[in-house]
């Protein structure tokens, strides 16, 4: 008995072993930076505190004067909009493709290791070329131009977000077509057979066999992607920078204007916390469709 305890006991230790260092990095980096974050949003924290670690409590102060900007209103819209129109965007045409690259064709392989390229690009890189091929001397601007009358569309308010947001759904349809193509894999064929059989037809098959049967991917994938969207900064500040007029201005860029550019940290620590309550809305909403599909 004692020794059945001591090795009972060993695996314990084992385990925990292997999982402490997980849970000491995750504290490290995640856990302090989060608590640091809402820390800094209930106090006066600018540049000096660098230097003399003073920094004085104002409780919701921070909060209030978030909520008066005059880009706030904006800023949330546009958040909300990119978000909505990106991921159904990515869900539609990265479903669609990932249905074709299910059939054999001459050059699948290859058109299917060159579909994740966007995606595998750091988003700064992806950002900045694109930014490059949209400026008023850049080349999609020279090559439509005579065609539209009309010049970059980053410099027009009426078109840079549309602009932005047509950028953010070409990089995120490499994840869906990578998930779903997996999944679509594993639809049962004798099901598909069978609704063949009693006169269903490829939309009926798609829509009643195939969509019930990927459903855990695609609620977890979209649920990712709008958790992802939602934070989106990198896009909007290298493209835009927030403008032109405010036009494509984010809860992300509000959040890095208040911090970097006019250094009211504790402001900017505050619109971070306002969209992280958003995200945890669809990360918990993750957790439970996760839960699900191992259920399943």
């Amino acid at each position: 008995m004692r020794s059945r305890l001591t090795l009972d006991r060993r695996d314990r230790l084992g385990h925990a072993l292997f999982v402490i260092p997980a849970f000491v990095y995750i504290l490290m980096f995640f856990g302090y930076p989060l608590a640091k974050n809402v820390w800094m949003s209930f106090v006066d924290f600018r540049t000096a505190t660098f230097v003399t670690g003073e920094a004085p409590w104002v409780g919701l102060q921070n909060y209030r004067e978030v909520l008066d900007l005059a880009v706030l209103p904006t800023a949330t819209v546009n958040t909300l909009l990119i978000t909505a129109v990106t991921v159904a965007s990515q869900l539609v045409i990265g479903l669609a493709l990932a249905t074709f690259f299910t059939r054999s064709f001459p050059g699948a392989r290859l058109l299917s290791g060159v579909i994740p390229l966007p995606w595998l690009l750091p988003l700064v890189t992806t950002a900045a070329i694109w930014q490059w091929l949209l400026r008023d001397d850049g080349p999609l601007v020279r090559l439509l131009g005579p065609l539209t009358g009309a010049g970059s569309p980053l410099a027009d308010p009426g078109r840079a977000l549309a602009a932005l947001i047509g950028v953010n759904i070409w990089l995120g349809i490499p994840f869906y077509v990578i998930i779903l193509t997996a999944a679509l894999q594993n639809v049962p064929v004798d099901q598909l057979e069978a609704a063949g059989l009693d006169g269903a037809g490829p939309w009926r098959r798609f829509v009643h066999v195939t969509i019930p049967s990927i459903r855990p991917q695609l609620a977890v994938s979209t649920t990712l992607t709008v958790i992802y969207t939602l934070k989106v900064l990198e896009l909007p500040l290298i493209l835009t920078g927030g403008g032109p007029a405010n036009a494509t201005q984010t809860l992300g860029t509000v959040a890095y204007n208040l911090s970097f550019e006019k250094f009211e940290f504790g402001q900017g620590a505050a619109v971070g916390n306002l969209l992280m309550l958003v995200t945890l809305v669809f990360a918990l909403l993750y957790v439970v469709q996760a839960t699900r599909g191992e259920q399943r």
